[in-house]
């Protein structure tokens, strides 16, 4: 089927080609000396001019019929039938006929109905290669001219313009002459193309052939000899008439075998030289370059490690540019800091020399002396106001140098504040005050005493006040000056955090589809400058609890009151102040600690801070949490070992404090860790609160120690039912009025909980059980209390059953349960969407950096993580290298289909391949994306940057695979050619790899990307009769892909190729004037994918 749908093919640009060339004219008159060289060659140069007389007609026809194989048809004429630089053929022809002259010739050319003729025979080709009987041939006449190879003349004068005229030839029949080829059931001769050898036939006894042609001899026939060649088509049915492999034809009368350093592919009319490198021995038919293959891959290995050794180099140098930044800002900070002391005590000399100016001046005009003599004496030992003498000690800088080398062995002693804070930090039961003579003028007016401040959160929050304020002093030389030091004596502002306080009034939520209560009747306040514990038992909707107050619940009816600094006002709206620290540890294992930190504090911070600040601040979270020791350590993945769990556990809430939040919300942060380090990360914590900071967090069974840290318990139990929320200091006192107490040596949260789990029996005497204390609480406080839950017979008893504790009944399984399940999946799906797509107004007043500064943030991060994966990458190559020499070397490129098969499977592997590297970009990222894009973090800059570095793999590996593939299967067509088809390809599939891995789970995604190359391959190149199919196939990239290859290759094919070229290319649909399409269509592809994935990485987000 195949070879018959290729001769029909053949025929149809065999008319055209061929009838474009046999416009013949009249034959030319003998002139005198005809006969001689130069006669012959008057008589040629006037048939090649007629030869080329190429009618409009005709050459508008052919475009319009075969403008899918040729694009100029000039030069491909010229490239078939242009024999203006050898044409000896025509003149042997000339000399072997009977007449001896052109004019025989042309009459023994056929003219367009014959051609005609012939082109619908091998359209009816089955078996038989015989014509339809015509005129000269038939069965009652048929001459030596009608057998295969031979040609007769004829005294007619041949009109070769009509189209329906077919002269009797039945004179002079003799075989074929060389060069020209000679149907079977025909008597005229058709010239062969350029690239072709049509040699005499000779008789092979054994076989009784004619070779190398495939016809015999008509038997019954003594008298008839081998004639020329038979037929000129495709290449499967006709490819005797090819000028061999390893040779070259100049002409098709002339054959020469290939020299030794050059190389002949099969139809070649010259012989091509090969490179320096490449091995060519005689009659070779293709060049060996395969160590161009190995010297370029070479080369990109070696670009690669310089690439890769350089950008480690920059990065080195740039994180000890850094370390150097962050060293200066640590040393100006203890150079303010001592400069602050210095003006804080200039200060108090200028306050009281102020009050003591005032105080003369009066009791001089009071002409008070004793009063003032004793004023005088108080001051002995200070300067007089206004001299240089009162001015404050200069500060550590290079001025003051000198002065500060003399006291460097000194130990400094530390000041008031500071012993305060670590004694209030070693005792944090203590309730004393502290001296309050450190500060500003208003310290003593609204402090409160010392048995006031009875919390540690108030004596830390006033302490760390204090610094905050005398932190904001600057060092300026005007201030320096006695009007300076009075001006400083004043308050100044401060940067603070805005507060913000959660107030919550019977917050219910119920699931949706299902009437299902998850919380109920939860009534309380969260307060800045607290730290607030929510516990309780398993299920007892702590988690959601915390989910519910930051607008993070999904598939919910939330019913109640969430009040923001008393506002009814959505919290999403503060979300850039607001810290939320998850239950798993979502930290970047490939990236240190302190990168970590430090990405996060450069997108989430306020942009106009200054870098020193941005510094200081990831500094002192590093401290705080005890991260010095790992600050330049791998966190560490699955695979490779990083630093320590509980390590890794305080750098996931380091990612929160370093934006400096005002409300802070921690899941269970305290979870695997032992008790020192949970000390160690409450402490980083409460100093937090000290600056304001409102901090609720879920804990499991603190010890003794860490729970009375806390402000604030919120003890909830099953069905998400308040059984309290005050302070911790008097949760014991108020469940010992319920009757039940503490037993000896018990913590407390581990007794209440047992409790609420039901696993501990209060006291007889107490009248209670776990069931009636979220109703006890309710009433303590005067809360409304729903119906329900006063159902039992002392009206006390909460519904937190099994059967009713979530306020429903659960439908049964079957269609109604299944039903209610769809529902309720579409509703938290809703949720989803409308919580990803609906934006709430910002309040937080605070600008974060933009999306284009951001975007380079995240290409830095991006770009250090794929250098650190370097392996990785090297196994993508290593695997893509492997690839292209294992299909260079088997699957050989095809002359009779362009090298198809070979780019058929260059398109699957390469998909696939490149598919599976580009699913990591994403599909191992989506946690760390969702914390980060809740968090105010911008979708589209993380989206870019990963799109960005992965362009480094889309322009490497298609070198990487041509470097093998093109190298060991030599095509005809250019490696820059292959590449640009490659590079288009790797972009397409990149785009897919990403929206399977954003939208699908990792496993279901890796089968995606398996199957759809090779699907849609096999539907690009079916041969099934169908629209539909053709329809889809014409939407395959794949398609797109295979068609690019075989049309580059298909354009180097000339000449004798011609009708192979046109044929394969109907056969398979494909266009020669497509090749740019398909690389739009393959560019557009991976452009909309691309924006298909960012769609759904913005609309899944949870």
């Amino acid at each position: 089927m195949f070879r018959r749908e290729h001769l029909f093919l053949s025929v149809r640009v065999l008319l055209h080609v061929l009838v474009l060339s046999f416009i013949w004219p009249q034959p030319p008159p003998r002139v005198i000396g005809q006969d001689s060289a130069a006669g012959y060659s008057f008589a040629t140069d006037l048939i090649l001019n007629q030869f080329s007389n190429i009618t409009p007609v005709l050459k508008d026809e052919f475009k319009d019929e075969f403008s899918y194989c040729v694009i100029d048809v000039d030069e491909d004429w010229n490239g078939a039938f242009n024999f203006s630089k050898d044409t000896r053929f025509i003149t042997n022809c000339a000399k072997k006929t009977k007449g001896g002259t052109m004019g025989e010739i042309m009459q023994r050319l056929c003219t367009f109905k014959e051609l005609k003729m012939y082109g619908e025979s091998l359209m009816e080709y089955k078996k038989s290669t015989h014509l339809k009987p015509n005129k000269n041939c038939n069965l009652s006449t048929w001459n030596h001219g009608c057998e295969p190879g031979w040609a007769c003349g004829t005294a007619e004068k041949v009109d070769v313009k009509n189209k329906t005229y077919v002269p009797f030839r039945t004179d002079d029949c003799a075989p074929c002459c060389e060069g020209f080829f000679c149907p079977h059931g025909l008597t005229c001769m058709i010239p062969c193309p350029k690239g072709a050898h049509c040699p005499l036939g000779k008789l092979n006894s054994s076989t009784g052939r004619c070779e190398p042609y495939r016809y015999q001899l008509p038997p019954g026939k003594r008298n008839h000899t081998c004639g020329g060649a038979d037929r000129w088509a495709d290449v499967l049915s006709s490819k005797e008439v090819f000028c061999s492999g390893g040779s070259y034809c100049p002409s098709s009368i002339q054959k020469n075998p290939c020299s030794s350093g050059y190389y002949c592919r099969l139809g070649s009319t010259s012989q091509e030289e090969c490179f320096r490198m490449a091995t060519c021995r005689s009659q070779s038919e293709n060049q060996n370059i395969t160590a161009y293959g190995i010297m370029l891959f070479a080369a990109i290995i070696f670009i690669l490690l310089i690439i890769y050794n350089c950008t480690d180099q920059v990065l080195s140098t740039r994180e000890k540019r850094q370390a150097k930044s962050r060293e200066k800002a640590v040393q100006s900070v203890r150079e303010t800091a001592q400069a602050r002391e210095k003006w804080k005590s200039a200060k108090d000399i200028a306050k009281k020399q102020v009050a003591g100016l005032s105080t003369q001046f009066s009791r001089t005009f009071s002409r008070r002396k004793s009063t003032r003599h004793s004023d005088q004496r108080k001051g002995t030992g200070q300067a007089k106001p206004g001299t240089d003498g009162a001015l404050p000690p200069m500060p550590l800088t290079a001025v003051g140098a000198s002065e500060a080398a003399t006291s460097k062995g000194k130990k400094k002693e530390k000041n008031n504040l500071t012993q305060m804070i670590h004694a209030i930090e070693n005792d944090p039961n203590s309730q004393e005050g502290f001296n309050l003579e450190i500060g500003d003028k208003n310290i003593k007016k609204h402090a409160p005493k010392g048995k006031q401040l009875h919390t540690q959160s108030q004596i830390f929050k006033y302490a760390y006040g204090q610094i905050e304020k005398e932190k904001a002093l600057q060092e300026q030389n005007a201030n320096l000056t006695f009007s300076g030091v009075i001006e400083m004596a004043g308050d100044i502002d401060v940067r603070k955090r805005p507060p913000i306080e959660v107030a919550f009034k019977d917050l219910t939520l119920t699931l949706k589809g299902k009437k299902i209560h998850l919380m109920r009747c939860v009534t309380g306040k969260i307060s800045p400058g607290r730290v607030s514990a929510v516990m309780g038992p398993s299920g007892a909707g702590k988690t959601t609890f915390l989910s519910a107050l930051i607008g993070k619940v999904r598939g919910c009816t939330m019913s109640g009151m969430v009040l923001v600094n008393g506002k009814m006002e959505s919290i999403q709206s503060y979300k850039k102040i607001i810290g939320f620290v998850p239950q798993d540890d979502i930290v970047h294992g490939n990236l240190t600690v302190e990168e970590n930190l430090w990405f996060s504090a450069r997108c989430r911070l306020s942009a106009d801070l200054p870098q020193a600040e941005k510094v200081l601040v990831v500094e002192r979270v590093i401290e705080s949490l005890g991260l010095q020791a790992v600050r330049d350590s791998m966190v560490g993945t699955v695979e490779k070992r990083g630093i320590s769990g509980g390590q890794r556990k305080r750098v996931n809430v380091g990612l929160e404090m370093v934006m400096e939040p005002s409300l802070l919300i921690l899941d269970e942060p305290t979870s695997g860790l032992d008790s020192s380090s949970s000390n160690l990360l409450l402490k980083a914590l409460r100093r937090e609160a000290l600056e304001g900071v409102n901090i609720c967090m879920v804990v499991h069974q603190p010890s003794y120690t860490l729970f009375r840290m806390f402000d604030d318990l919120i003890l909830l139990a099953k069905g998400g039912l308040t059984v309290y929320h005050g302070s911790v200091k008097k949760v014991e006192e108020y469940f010992a009025g319920l009757g039940i107490t503490v037993p000896d040596r018990v913590n407390p949260p581990d007794h209440f909980i047992d409790i609420l789990e039901g696993l501990v029996k209060p006291s007889t005497s107490s009248g209670v059980n776990y069931k009636q204390l979220p109703v006890r609480w309710m009433l303590h406080n005067g809360y409304p209390v729903p119906m329900d839950m006063l159902q039992s017979s002392d009206g006390m008893a909460a519904s937190t059953s099994d059967s009713s504790a979530h306020g429903g009944n659960v439908p049964n399984s079957g269609s109604e349960g299944f039903w209610q399940d769809v529902k309720c999946h579409v509703e938290v799906k809703k949720d989803n969407l409308q919580h990803n797509l609906l934006k709430s107004s910002d309040l937080s007043e605070r600008i974060t950096p933009g999306m284009f500064q951001q975007y380079r943030y995240f290409l830095g991060r991006v770009g250090k993580q794929r250098l650190r994966e370097a392996r990785t990458q090297a196994i993508d190559f290593l695997i893509l290298l492997l690839a292209g020499m294992c299909l260079g070397v088997l699957a050989k490129v095809s002359e009779e289909t362009f090298g198809m098969q070979g780019y058929m499977y260059t398109v699957i592997a390469v998909s696939l391949l490149g598919k599976i590297a580009a699913l990591r970009t994403f599909g191992l990222d989506k946690l760390h994306y969702w914390r980060e894009s809740s968090a105010g973090m911008s979708s589209l800059a993380y989206f870019l940057s990963k799109d960005t570095v992965d362009h480094f793999n889309t322009v490497i590996k298609p070198l990487v695979y041509l470097s093998m593939f093109y190298f060991f299967n030599n095509p005809r067509s250019s490696v820059a050619a292959n590449y640009v088809v490659l590079l288009c390809l790797v972009y397409c599939v990149t785009g897919i790899a990403y929206a399977l891995s954003i939208y699908l789970a990792p496993g279901p995604a890796q089968l995606w990307s398996v199957l759809l190359p090779v699907v849609l391959t096999l539907v690009g190149t079916n041969s099934i009769d169908s629209d539909i199919v053709d329809i889809i196939s014409n939407f395959c990239y794949t398609k797109w892909a295979l068609e690019s290859f075989v049309i580059a290759n298909a354009q180097r094919y000339s000449g004798v190729w011609i009708i192979t070229r046109c044929a394969t290319l109907m056969k398979s649909h494909y266009d020669l004037k497509h090749w740019y399409r398909n690389l739009a269509f393959l560019v557009l592809t991976g452009i909309l994918t691309r924006v298909i994935a960012y769609i759904i990485l913005v609309i899944k987000k949870k």
